[in-house]
């Protein structure tokens, strides 16, 4: 596979695949993202909608057409995809029981120059307001084909979550659902989720933790991380997600209700950082970038363990 595009480049390419293959499919967007699926408008006018720029008819109109027998892919960036339209997504989609395929773009902050309202940290923690959606997190564009493979073959309410701005250099296996093994220690457990898994790892290098890695956060791999945490004796858990900080500690402390355990939720803090730099600047106003990690990460776990102690 193509590995120098970006997730949204990877994303037109795909969904243009599989508009010709399954005459199920239905496209809609609103006016972002159309330079993308010339070709696809093309070929089928009648399942490439583009409602101009109205976000909430975008999603009625998804909805419909999955009233309808369809199966919708709906495209913006994140803050007009579940923030601007959430009422349809909640009323059009669910309470009508629809289902659908909300693929977003630009991430927590990918175009920074786009300001504040190209911004959309808390998405992940909206839907969880609502019941029964899928959410994945690919990591790199081969991981994010596979999932919205997935996505539209099925029959579920599922977001994916594309990011421009990050990704990690090399994809891992994705589809289903459970937490990826990286690498096994016993100074505690690294839950990195999507394009965070590079900036993770490089963080905890020669420490003693275990690193897992996580591409679909809904419904979370409860089982997964229990199983690893008792194999492991490592009772404490870093959850470093590239969204709002905390977004998956409820479920972290779910799966381990009955076992004690420290959650330390590291992501986008509610604080807006009011200059718009670059992505890399973001990551670092964030404490995302490695070297902040790495001393966030060893001051919950007590200063880690380097991995050279391991016999």
């Amino acid at each position: 596979m193509d590995t120098t595009d970006t997730m949204r480049e990877r994303f037109a390419r795909t969904v243009s695949r599989l508009l010709d293959d399954d005459p199920r499919l239905a496209l809609v967007l609103a006016d972002i993202g159309v330079d993308g699926f010339r070709a696809a408008a093309r070929a089928h006018p009648d399942r490439v909608i583009n409602v101009g720029i109205r976000e909430q008819l975008m999603v009625g109109v998804g909805a419909g057409l999955a009233l309808a027998g369809m199966r919708p892919v709906v495209h913006t960036f994140a803050s007009f995809l579940v923030e601007r339209p959430f009422e349809q997504v909640k009323l059009d989609f669910g309470h009508q029981g629809a289902a659908g395929v909300l693929a977003s773009a630009g991430g927590s902050y990918d175009w920074p120059g786009g300001g504040y309202t190209h911004m959309a940290p808390g998405d992940v923690a909206l839907l969880d307001t609502l019941d029964g959606w899928a959410v994945h997190v690919p990591g790199h564009p081969d991981e994010a084909e596979a999932l919205l493979r997935q996505a539209a073959a099925g029959d579920g309410s599922v977001y994916v979550r594309l990011s421009a701005g990050q990704s990690n250099a090399a994809p891992l296996p994705v589809g289903g659902g459970r937490l990826v093994g990286v690498r096994q220690g016993r100074g505690g457990v690294v839950v990195a989720v999507g394009p965070m898994l590079d900036s993770a790892l490089a963080a905890v290098e020669g420490l003693d933790v275990t690193v897992l890695y996580a591409a679909t956060v809904r419904p979370f791999d409860g089982p997964g991380l229990r199983a690893t945490v008792g194999a492991a004796g490592a009772p404490d858990v870093v959850l470093v997600e590239p969204y709002l900080a905390g977004t998956s500690t409820a479920a972290v402390n779910d799966a381990l209700a009955d076992l004690p355990h420290r959650v330390l939720g590291l992501g986008v803090a509610r604080r807006e950082l009011r200059r718009y730099g670059t992505v890399e600047e973001h990551l670092a106003g964030q404490g995302l970038a490695p070297a902040s990690l790495r001393a966030r990460v060893t001051s919950f776990l007590g200063g880690g363990r380097p991995a050279d102690v391991v016999s």
